[in-house]
């Protein structure tokens, strides 16, 4: 039987690296995923196009993230397991979320197909864009069960320390995204629609592959049809796990979506620009998300084995890396974002309201490099309901108000609205040191017991 990946034991730089590398490369594929929707149809279509792919990508992210960071749980669970020496257990687990998050996705996706233009109204999406909005909405709701198999994938096996078989799924769903994106938008001229129907069939050819990938790889236990049942036991542990971090991630994109609410109220081109700069945003935050996504796997094994020194050396390990990323991701964003705006848009209005809104993003570039690894490392610790606690302050007391107040003074400043973000990042540093400080304490005095 196959081994996992063993974190507890040797160097920790470099394995840290290794492991981080595909996660980085999958998400900026995952990126590219998202962003070539945006850049196929500002190209072939019109603003309200944009508009409309902009505002309903942001609704979908906010169910697709919600289900993802549930499935964080699994993440954490399988890799505590594995840190404890019980990797037999992983069937079980896996089974579990099978069935719960099939039963979730078949839900969610009657759910979001249904209230399509609901969802589109609450956003307050442009008179344009509104018909545009929902049914993008609509037909991505109607393959969210597909769309949520594909991110469960990767989330198993990031828990079992493998990191590679995630970058292939993702892959190929890129290079297939890429094709009907060009086939859909470019050739039959079917805009919005034609990006939504891309995206879904993108990620069921690649769920397909997946599971064939899957079936022939060697798992370090065995997934039996018996398996795959509502297991309490396990369900309650992934719940504990996985439930606080996916009300924070609800929470935070909810805040998230209210600023792009907030924007859409200001017009067209206001609404296209920062959806063209949101994109823009899922490449520069690249490294510190990915450095996130590793220090949980790596610090949960470590947690489970009571090697709680060589979690916190990790941390300031990925913290380091992201921050020499993050000051050339400054630099870039803040003074030549109207490069990478014109990525996504081709009307001169909307690519400079994008460059102003991305200023305020370049900040957060260089914050953003302690944040994400200090959320990593307390997810890693099986510390959920304090990262849900933190998320939740710096959106609903700090980044919603601070938007809202911005987007009142004449004359409205994307910069201003969009400073709301740096400073949440700023608070919820500070909760993060202070955490780090008290947990300190309290290992060194278990250890001296």
């Amino acid at each position: 039987m196959k081994e996992t990946q063993n974190f507890t034991q040797g160097k920790i730089f470099s394995p840290l690296i290794r492991f981080a590398l595909p996660v980085l490369l999958a998400l900026f594929l995952q990126a590219m995923y998202g962003a070539v929707d945006l850049m196929v149809v500002g190209r072939f279509s019109s603003s309200a196009d944009v508009s409309a792919v902009a505002t309903g990508s942001q609704i979908m992210m906010t169910f697709t993230g919600l289900v993802s960071s549930f499935a964080m749980g699994a993440t954490i669970l399988l890799a505590q397991q594995i840190g404890r020496g019980e990797g037999k257990n992983g069937g079980r687990t896996i089974g579990a979320c099978i069935a719960l998050f099939a039963a979730v996705g078949v839900t969610l996706s009657a759910l979001v197909a249904v209230f399509a233009p609901q969802f589109s109204a609450v956003m307050q999406a442009p008179k344009e864009a509104f018909e545009l909005t929902s049914d993008y909405v609509r037909v991505c709701g109607l393959g969210l069960s597909v769309i949520i198999a594909y991110n469960l994938i990767g989330s198993v096996f990031r828990g079992i320390g493998d990191s590679k078989t995630p970058l292939l799924t993702v892959f190929f769903a890129c290079i297939f995204n890429i094709a009907g994106d060009l086939l859909f938008v470019a050739v039959f001229k079917m805009g919005t629609k034609g990006a939504a129907i891309a995206t879904v069939l993108a990620q069921l050819l690649s769920v397909v592959l997946s599971f064939i990938i899957i079936w022939k790889k060697d798992l370090p236990f065995e997934v039996t049809r018996k398996d795959i049942r509502f297991d309490k036991a396990i369900l309650k542990q992934i719940t504990k796990l996985g439930l606080p971090i996916a009300l924070q991630d609800l929470l935070v994109g909810l805040s998230f979506l209210i600023i792009q609410a907030i924007v859409n109220s200001l017009g067209l081109i206001a609404s296209a620009g920062v959806g063209a700069a949101e994109k823009v945003c899922a490449f520069i935050m690249l490294v510190p998300a990915a450095f996130m996504q590793s220090m949980s796997a790596f610090v949960a094994q470590n947690v489970g084995a009571k090697e709680y020194g060589r979690a916190r050396r990790a941390l300031w390990y990925g913290i380091g890396m992201s921050f020499v990323v993050g000051v050339a991701m400054f630099y870039l964003s803040f003074f030549h974002g109207d490069l990478l705006t014109g990525l996504f848009a081709k009307e001169e209005a909307v690519i400079l309201a994008g460059a102003d809104y991305l200023k305020a993003y370049a900040i957060d570039c260089l914050l953003t490099a302690f944040l994400f690894c200090f959320l990593g490392y307390y997810n890693g610790m099986g510390m959920t309901r304090f990262v849900m606690i933190q998320g939740i302050i710096g959106a609903f007391l700090v980044r919603v108000p601070v938007s809202y107040l911005m987007s009142r003074i004449v004359p409205v400043s994307l910069f201003r609205i969009a400073l709301a973000t740096p400073c949440s990042t700023v608070v919820q540093i500070t909760m993060c040191l202070i955490m780090l400080i008290v947990v300190k304490r309290k290992q060194k005095h278990l250890s001296n017991e």
